[in-house]
C-alpha cells in the first residue's frame, strides 16, 4: 500500500510537470530517478544505481544505457529512458542490443509515463520483443503494482520475477487477442461458434451474418455480467443493512433528521419534479446518511446526503450505481448536481 500511494504521488507530479519538462534529461530527473528511489535503490549511489552504465557491443565501444541498477556487485536492471513525450515501440531495439552483452536478465523501457519490463523468456540472454509487464503510471491498479513491487531492493529475487513473468506475458497478449476479437471479429473467431451454433453449411453469405451475432452475443453477455455483479453487490449492501437493523432494533430511536436535511430533500424534490412525480421521491433518514430513493425502492438510490459530519458531501450514482462523493459546503450545492439527479431518473425508468 506504501508503494502503491508513492506512486500516485508520482503520477500526480507527472501531470502537473509534464507540459515543462521539455527535454530527456529533464525526464529522467523529475520522473524517472524519483521511481527508482521508490524501488529502494539509491540513485546517488554508485555501487547501487550506475547512470551512463557501458554495454560495449564487440567491436563497438562506448555504447551506454542510461541507467543500470546493481546487487551485489551484479547488473540485475538496465533502464533505456526516453522523452516523456515519445513513442517507446520505435526504440526497444537500442534496449535489445544492450540486454544482450550485459548479465542482467531484466530491462526497462520508459518515457516516464510508460514502463515497459523485458526479460529473456523465449531465448535465454537474448531479450524478448515484447514486455512481460507494461504499465501507464497515470491509470495504475493495485494488482499491477505488486508485480512493480516484485523489483523493490527489499523483496527482489530473479527466480520469483522470472517465473511469473510468463504468466504475466502472456495472460496480457491473450487479453489483447480477445479485446481485438471483440471489437472486429475475425474470421476463425466466428468460424469457432458459428460452427457449434449453426449446423447448415458455413457459406461466406453465413459467416457474415454470425460475425454480428457473435459480436453481439459478446457485448450482451459481458453487460450482463456486469449488471448481474453490480445486482450482488446491491444485494449484500440491503443484506447488511437488514441484518444491522435486526442485531438494533432500537437503532431507529437514535436517528434524528435535522431541518438542514429535510431542506436538502425539498432541494432534490424541487430539481427532480421535472422528470417524477413527487409521491415517487422519498426520502430515508439512517445513522450514516439522509437517502433519497426513487419509489421506496433500495435499488434505486438516487443520491445520499452527509451533512451531519465535520464535512458535507453528497453521493450521486452512475448509470451503474457506482456511488459518486462530492463534497458541499452547504445543501445550496446540491443545485451544481441538477444535470447528474435529472440523469439518474433516466436511468431508472430506461430500464
Amino acid at each position: 500500500m506504501e508503494l502503491y500511494n508513492q506512486l500516485k504521488g508520482l503520477a500526480d507530479k507527472v501531470e502537473q510537470l509534464k507540459d515543462q519538462i521539455e527535454t530527456e534529461e529533464s525526464t529522467k530527473h523529475a520522473f524517472i530517478l524519483p521511481f527508482i528511489n521508490m524501488l529502494g535503490y539509491d540513485a546517488f549511489n554508485p555501487t547501487e544505481v550506475v547512470p551512463e552504465f557501458t554495454a560495449d557491443l564487440g567491436l563497438k565501444k562506448g555504447e551506454k544505457v542510461d541507467y543500470a541498477i546493481f546487487q551485489n556487485g551484479v547488473p540485475i536492471l538496465i533502464i533505456e529512458c526516453k522523452h516523456w513525450k515519445q513513442d517507446l515501440n520505435v526504440h526497444n531495439s537500442q534496449l535489445f542490443r544492450y540486454f544482450h552483452v550485459t548479465k542482467t536478465r531484466f530491462s526497462l523501457l520508459t518515457n516516464g509515463i510508460i514502463y515497459k519490463f523485458y526479460t529473456d523468456l523465449e531465448e535465454t540472454n537474448k531479450m524478448d520483443e515484447k514486455p512481460f509487464l507494461e504499465f501507464d503510471i497515470s491509470t495504475l491498479k493495485e494488482s499491477i503494482v505488486k508485480e512493480i513491487e516484485k523489483f523493490h531492493k527489499s523483496k527482489f529475487d530473479v527466480s520469483s520475477i522470472v517465473d511469473n513473468a510468463s504468466t504475466l506475458k502472456y495472460t496480457r497478449e491473450i487479453k489483447n487477442l480477445i479485446e481485438k476479437e471483440l471489437e472486429h471479429p475475425s474470421t476463425d473467431f466466428v468460424r469457432l461458434f458459428a460452427s457449434k451454433a449453426y449446423h447448415g453449411r458455413l457459406t461466406s453469405t453465413i459467416l457474415e451474418e454470425f460475425t454480428e451475432i457473435v459480436s453481439k452475443a459478446f457485448t450482451q453477455m459481458i453487460s450482463e455480467k456486469v449488471s448481474n455483479r453490480l445486482n450482488s453487490a446491491l444485494n449484500k449492501e440491503e443484506e447488511k443493512q437488514k441484518i444491522e437493523e435486526e442485531a438494533e432494533p432500537l437503532s431507529k430511536t437514535k436517528i434524528v433528521t435535522t431541518e438542514e436535511e429535510l431542506e436538502g430533500y425539498q432541494i432534490v424534490l424541487a430539481i427532480l419534479r421535472r422528470k417524477a412525480e413527487k409521491e415517487r421521491i422519498v426520502y430515508r433518514d439512517t445513522q450514516s446518511y439522509f437517502g433519497i430513493l426513487l419509489d421506496d425502492n433500495n435499488r434505486k438510490p438516487i443520491c445520499r446526503l452527509h451533512l451531519n459530519g465535520g464535512t458535507k458531501y453528497i453521493s450521486l450514482f452512475d448509470e451503474h450505481r457506482k456511488e459518486i462523493k462530492e463534497s458541499i459546503n452547504s445543501v445550496d450545492d446540491i443545485y451544481n448536481y441538477e444535470e447528474l439527479l435529472l440523469k439518474t431518473i433516466d436511468h431508472y425508468d430506461q430500464h
